[in-house]
């Protein structure tokens, strides 16, 4: 009898475990694809290791693509939220919508209807920024950063205002094309999104 009661119990144990444990999508460009890296150097597999360490099941799904835009993660998140029914979705998208200029409304439009889609599926939402290079002038890149914090304000979403933080502009951080991040960077935006990330698992 005594046997079967913690067999039971164990058993219990793993079922109730397993109903806690989820899954985390991260649907980005090529800074969370880890471009130019191995990607079990990136700082999304970084992040299934934390996840562990600190005791958690979760598991990590990395569907962010290289050159993806905030048009191209929208057209693609239906069929991603379908496919994983994810507990929580990191968006780390825009980068490559502000290098080619695209308008800042449409961005917000974009990761406003992500946002809500993630939302609807009963997926909690961490939003991740960015900001541009000051070459774009003054007048782009600040309505650029505005996209996320209204948003954040707007959606009532937890917001990294800008995800290179202590990595962007740094030479001995980025890769030779001054864009992506190097494999010494990945630790670092590990520890910009964690603080986000955490509360919500």
């Amino acid at each position: 009898m005594r046997v079967w009661w913690l067999s039971a119990g164990l058993a219990l144990y793993c079922l109730a475990q397993s109903a806690v444990a989820g899954t985390l999508l991260i649907v980005g460009d090529s800074i969370s694809a880890g471009f130019g890296l191995d990607t079990r150097q990136g700082w999304v597999s970084l992040l299934q290791t934390r996840l562990k360490d600190e005791g958690f099941d979760d598991q990590v799904v990395n569907a962010s693509i290289s050159g993806d835009t905030s048009a191209g993660g929208q057209a693609r998140l239906p069929a991603l939220l379908a496919a994983h029914k994810p507990s929580l979705v990191v968006l780390e998208l825009g980068g490559n919508d502000g290098l080619r200029g695209q308008p800042p409304e449409q961005l917000q439009q974009n990761l406003a209807s992500m946002i809500e889609r993630s939302r609807a599926s009963g997926a909690k939402v961490v939003l991740l920024g960015m900001r541009l290079p000051p070459n774009y002038g003054v007048r782009y890149t600040t309505a650029f950063a505005q996209v996320y914090e209204q948003l954040a304000a707007e959606k009532q979403v937890p917001l990294v205002p800008f995800f290179l933080e202590g990595v962007g502009g740094v030479p001995e951080l980025m890769q030779a094309d001054g864009i992506h991040p190097a494999q010494g960077a990945q630790q670092r935006l590990l520890e910009n999104a964690w603080p986000a990330i955490k509360p919500l698992l």
